[in-house]
């Protein structure tokens, strides 16, 4: 079983490229976002650290953290800090998860990828649990007119969670393979399966 990290900058097309990696391959697919929301639900790891940081205001009438009111509190421009507190939090919890999840995807022997998708691959160390990591490549222009068109987020917005992340060279820098999707679909998929064939 490889174990390939799937990463890039917001509105880059890590879903896209997961997309086709599902009918591509017999592969399993997590993404930090999903593993997130595990640790992030009542009576998880956490969940009460969260509320304890940031307050009831981000939980909705079930007592369920919002997502949305969580980011609307993170990715205010003077609360960088509290990003970092955040960050520290989730996480730990997210990659001890994914690990959980290697761990019995291995004993079960039925797949030949792992892919872990995450924007945040480089920065907490999956280095060293993937034996690649993929950059999913999209220009800042692109970005922004997908972001705009599919999620409706301002440019403050896309803003804020841009300088969030890293930078193209950084990616480019400690990424083994980078996938173009500037362009169209049949191209992404021709690079998609000459690496699966590589």
């Amino acid at each position: 079983m490889k174990i390939i990290g799937i990463t890039g900058g917001v509105g880059a097309g890590k879903s896209t490229v997961l997309d086709i990696l599902k009918n591509a391959c017999n592969c399993f697919i997590i993404m930090a976002d999903e593993a997130a929301r595990e640790i992030e639900k009542k009576g998880q790891s956490g969940y009460e650290e969260l509320v304890g940081l940031l307050g009831s205001d981000i939980l909705d009438k079930d007592g369920s953290i919002d997502r949305k009111r969580m980011a609307a509190i993170i990715f205010k421009e003077d609360n960088r800090e509290l990003l970092g507190k955040v960050n520290a939090i989730i996480h730990p919890r997210v990659k001890e998860y994914i690990l959980s999840l290697i761990e019995e995807k291995r004993k079960e022997g039925r797949i030949d990828y792992f892919f872990i998708e995450a924007a945040l691959l480089i920065e907490d160390g999956y280095k060293s649990i993937c034996q690649e990591l993929w950059y999913i490549y999209a220009s800042e222009d692109v970005r922004i007119s997908r972001l705009k068109e599919s999620r409706g987020y301002s440019d403050k917005k896309i803003r804020e969670i841009m300088n969030s992340q890293c930078d193209e060279e950084t990616f480019r820098k400690y990424c083994d393979r980078v996938i173009d999707n500037n362009s169209d679909i049949l191209t992404v998929k021709n690079r998609i399966f000459a690496l699966l064939e590589q």
